[in-house]
């Protein structure tokens, strides 16, 4: 039987639905946080710092971690296992992201400040744990609900374009709340533009609840509108005594292919391939958007308006690009959309080095910057789809893997940037114009050159299974392997 060329509308919409509310606060995490902490609060630069650090290593810890459990078992009896931990993933996420931008309960100026940092951390533990659970599961669903390769694209071209409108969202709700807030301080200019302080804090509070409660109605729909396919499971004999899902495809279990645990993976050339690619990938993407507003700010010298909207170009720019991401990859295929992409984001970087003094032509590279950001993050998650193919009993500890190796690449990076900015102080001096500018065209261009190898090796040694597939599945334990359908929690093959 011929495979359906794409999935229903509806089936593309409810799954899309399913990470909002973890881009919602993804935008407010990495835009406002130490903004917020720093400024608003009043902690230390170094305070800050320790705080957001502590967040990035609990996720990127949490991430392999949950992609392996999410691959053994289900985190809810009687609920299908991805959508069980994305469940508990948005629960988390729920119960621990107001508090974090909400000011330490009990807390008085005159404590010391590192009761506000041990009063934190759990919040911002259990919102990362959350965050990756919700991210992994939602992600792991991509190879499940698709059954060809353009269906994959299809899905993660949807999923980002909700991910930019939750930056949108986001963005949008903050001006409104900064620009009508009630009991503005007369220190404030007569266009709402006055320094971030205290009386802030009503700002950043409403608007994380206002997140929360959006990204919950969404987090709901999806879970009502997604259905996800119940899989049969394999028990094995005597050296392996656990339960392992087989592959959806019926023809991997006739022609006695083996199912690939997570450490089979370790051992296959294009689970590399696949990792590096991705890493180049989000650091281009989220290094750019870290420190598109110093260079907006330092190097070029424009007003503060640009920070707001020279970024809504950028993700606007994606979001349209990210609905031709079908079409473009039926037609020349998924290499050559992703080298379009790098193409995109190598203009971007020589029209920055080559014009110190862009002024308003800046909203021209911005496009380019957000049309090659959209078109490679699509791209590189189709690719991961790829390489799981029909193993989706262990495509979260895939997916888990890659995101670990996202959150140390750019948390590296960011660390040796910061080492060898010129300023010892917060006030930007002039050499700052220089780095900044400079900053921008390596996190760019140079990691699209690194990404450009990459692509290369995968040109020339195509991403599949290569190693572990030259083993039967009867070779998992040395006996013959009994196959076995649970009944319970399942209805015609397909579970809530």
């Amino acid at each position: 039987m011929e495979e359906p060329d794409s999935l229903p509308f509806r089936a593309l919409i409810s799954y899309s639905i399913g990470h909002f509310l973890n881009d919602l606060c993804a935008s407010i995490w990495f835009t406002y946080f130490l903004v917020y902490y720093h400024t608003v609060l009043g902690f230390s630069s170094s305070y800050a710092g320790i705080l957001l650090l502590v967040g990035q290593i609990a996720d990127g810890v949490c991430t392999p971690l949950v992609g392996y459990e999410s691959d053994r078992s289900t985190a809810c009896s009687c609920y299908s296992k991805r959508k069980s931990w994305h469940l508990i993933g948005t629960i988390s996420v729920v119960i621990s992201f107001p508090f974090i931008f909400n000011p330490c309960l009990g807390c008085t100026e005159a404590m010391p400040e590192w009761v506000g940092l041990v009063y934190f951390i759990p919040f911002i533990v259990i919102f990362q744990f959350g965050w990756a659970a919700t991210q992994i599961s939602h992600l792991s669903l991509i190879p499940e609900l698709a059954s060809n390769d353009h269906e994959k694209v299809q899905l993660t071209a949807f999923r980002y374009a909700f991910t930019v409108m939750a930056n949108i969202t986001v963005y949008a709700i903050a001006w409104l709340l900064l620009h009508f807030r009630v009991g503005k301080s007369p220190m404030d200019d007569a266009d709402g533009d006055g320094n971030l302080g205290r009386i802030d804090i009503p700002v950043f509070r409403t608007l994380a609840l206002i997140v929360v409660s959006v990204g919950a109605l969404f987090s709901i729909a999806f879970h009502i509108g997604t259905k996800e396919k119940q899989q049969p499971y394999l028990r094995l004999t005597e050296a392996e005594e656990h339960i392992l899902p087989l592959p959806q495809d019926p023809s991997l279990v006739t022609t006695g292919k083996p199912l690939l645990l997570w450490k089979h993976w370790l051992q296959e050339p294009a689970f590399y391939q696949v990792a590096l690619l991705y890493m180049s990938t989000r650091l281009i993407v989220n290094l750019s958007q870290t420190y598109i507003a110093m260079y907006l700010t330092s190097s070029l010298q424009l007003p503060k308006k640009f920070i707001a909207t020279i970024p809504l170009v950028m993700y606007v720019s994606g979001f349209l690009s990210s609905f031709l991401m079908k079409t473009v990859n039926k037609l020349i295929g998924r290499n050559l959309t992703y080298f379009l992409g790098l193409v995109a984001i190598l203009a971007f970087a020589s029209w920055v080095a080559l014009d110190l003094r862009m002024g308003m032509a800046v909203y021209g590279a911005a496009v380019l910057l957000g049309i090659g950001s959209a078109t490679i993050l699509v791209t590189s998650l189709s690719m991961t789809a790829d390489l799981i193919g029909a193993n989706t009993q262990s495509g979260a500890f895939v997916y888990g893997a890659m995101s670990f190796t996202d959150k140390v690449a750019n948390g590296l990076a960011v660390l040796v940037i910061q080492s060898l900015h010129p300023c010892q102080t917060q006030l930007c001096c002039p050499a700052c114009v220089e780095f900044y500018h400079w900053t921008m065209v390596i996190v760019t261009g140079g990691v699209a050159i690194a990404a450009t190898v990459f692509l290369c090796s995968i040109m020339i040694w195509p991403v599949r299974v290569r190693f572990y597939g030259r083993s039967k599945m009867t070779g998992l334990s040395g006996m013959p392997a009994t196959l076995e359908v649970p009944t319970d929690c399942q209805e015609n093959g397909v579970v809530n």
